[in-house]
């Protein structure tokens, strides 16, 4: 918990990213230690483990007091059909594991969910083909997939596909080693969604540079006026300082915004449930686009569950 505040510079270090993402798990061993101190009436403890549960409950308030959810109305919408004529559009994210996720599932759940916005990460190109061969275009007609990665490959490209046409297309829309990020605009009801499909490097011993130069670099899109809707796996959590710093006033985490809880989606398709939260939808603030009813669903493939989300745009 202490190295949750350690400043920006110092955030990076060696294994404290891998440690920090496990914060909201520090509650179980905290709530196992009160007890203890409640039946052995050990009150130093008992105080101890009452300042920290009350600290992890502050930190982690936003999970579970958030208000910015979109409407009755956006959520019957979604549910019904995937309409590009209204203002309304669910939303969804995937790592693909190096393309070893199942396409022909990715297909049946955007069929199922009424998804109008798909971006992918870690694809390749027997995937997309794969994508092709299982129906995307039929769900989902329009996309792009980013360029290679132009220095260090962090598992393939990302892509975009989407319901409705798009414009101002862009394979690699700022120049960031490891994985490109493509982007694309679409109109959602009065709105122009600006979508972007993240995958910054994991913070592996060795790559923490190349994590938080990857996250500094999508927080760049803060300098810009779009209505971003930012898509992806950002191998980090709330709980990193880095990712708080892209956050910073400009961008909302809809998973923190709505108060809907947390929504774990690594590892997946394991013996062991999913423990951290490092896929996110992120969206400009104060730009008339509100992301929540989030929900994650397990892939078959790969490691990492499916984030979706339900968009309104005002």
């Amino acid at each position: 918990m202490a190295l949750r505040v350690l400043p920006t510079g110092l955030a990076n270090g060696r294994i404290v990213p891998e440690v920090v993402s496990f914060v909201p798990l520090a509650l179980i061993p905290t709530i196992i230690c009160l007890a203890i101190a409640l039946l052995s009436r050990r009150r130093l403890l008992l105080v101890v483990c009452v300042f920290a549960l009350a600290i992890n409950g502050w930190w982690h308030a936003g999970y579970y007091a958030g208000r910015a959810r979109v409407s009755p109305a956006a959520e019957y919408a979604v549910s019904t059909s995937a309409a590009t004529d209204d203002s309304y559009a669910r939303v969804m994210t995937v790592n693909t594991l190096n393309g070893a996720a199942s396409a022909k599932q990715i297909v049946e759940v955007c069929r199922a969910e009424h998804v109008e916005v798909l971006c992918l990460q870690e694809l390749t190109d027997g995937m997309v083909a794969d994508l092709t061969a299982a129906g995307i275009d039929e769900v989902l007609p329009y996309h792009v997939v980013s360029e290679g990665a132009s220095a260090i490959s962090n598992g393939g490209r990302n892509g975009i596909w989407t319901a409705a046409p798009q414009s101002n297309v862009s394979r690699n829309l700022l120049p960031i080693e490891t994985s490109s990020m493509p982007a694309a605009d679409i109109v959602i009801g009065s709105a122009t969604v600006r979508i972007v499909s993240v995958h910054p490097n994991s913070p592996v011993r060795g790559a923490e540079d190349l994590w938080d130069k990857g996250l500094s670099i999508i927080g760049s899109l803060s300098d810009y006026g779009h209505a971003y809707l930012i898509l992806g796996d950002f191998n980090s959590t709330w709980d990193h300082a880095r990712f708080r710093t892209l956050l910073g006033t400009r961008f909302a985490d809809a998973s923190l915004a709505s108060g809907e809880g947390f929504h774990m989606t690594y590892p997946s398709n394991k013996i062991v449930p999913s423990l951290i939260e490092i896929d996110h939808i992120v969206y400009a603030r104060d730009s008339g686009i509100t992301v929540s009813s989030l929900k994650t669903v397990e892939i078959a493939g790969t490691d990492h569950k499916a984030l979706i989300g339900t968009l309104e745009a005002n």
